[in-house]
């Protein structure tokens, strides 16, 4: 008996999770996988919150100003939308999506979409960030990325926030945010 090679073949989709502190390099190393995607010719489609508009509205930009083209949305759901002929979703600033993220991501993967999904672990008092924990639970492959203390010049695992301000989402960069490790972030 024949078996026609192509009948079993299936694309499979998987979840990667790239987490860490800020000025970790989480959308650096982002920007890198797609990088390489595209130039196997993979279609990739980037999606990032609307309300990050730090850097640019319509790009996924890194700490040294590296930038590919994103799309930013309102709701994580838009992304099933937007995203049915893509071979590869990436989605930057994920803690400031909606507890949706997760679902939406494994609707992509069994549909044979590989997801790079870039964010924070941790808020600035070190507590688990927004879907953040569901992600990575749910995830095929994490990659956890460290800054450098601003500090003491150690390994950084947590985002210091050097403002008053008590909201949990507080957009902001140096001016506002420091990478320090576990000692000089309790000990601050």
């Amino acid at each position: 008996m024949f078996i026609e090679p192509h009948r079993f073949a299936r694309k499979k989709g998987w979840i990667e999770v790239i987490c860490g502190s800020m000025f970790s390099g989480k959308t650096e190393e982002l920007i890198r996988r797609l990088k390489r995607a595209q130039i196997a010719n993979q279609h990739i489609e980037i999606f990032k919150p609307a309300m990050d508009k730090r850097y640019d509205e319509n790009h996924i930009v890194s700490h040294n100003e590296v930038r590919l083209r994103s799309t930013p949305v309102d709701s994580c759901y838009n992304m099933l939308l937007l995203a049915s002929d893509a071979d590869v979703v990436a989605v930057d600033e994920a803690q400031f999506f909606d507890e949706g993220l997760p679902e939406v991501a494994e609707q992509l993967a069994a549909k044979g979409i590989r997801v790079i999904i870039a964010g924070l672990d941790m808020d600035f008092l070190g507590k688990p960030f927004g879907c953040m924990p569901l992600l990575l639970s749910k995830a095929e492959y994490i990659t956890k990325l460290h800054a450098i203390c601003a500090q003491c010049g150690d390994i950084a695992n947590f985002s210091y926030r050097r403002s008053e301000i008590e909201d949990r989402i507080l957009l902001g960069e140096k001016e506002v945010y420091e990478p320090r490790c576990r000692n000089c972030f309790y000990n601050a």
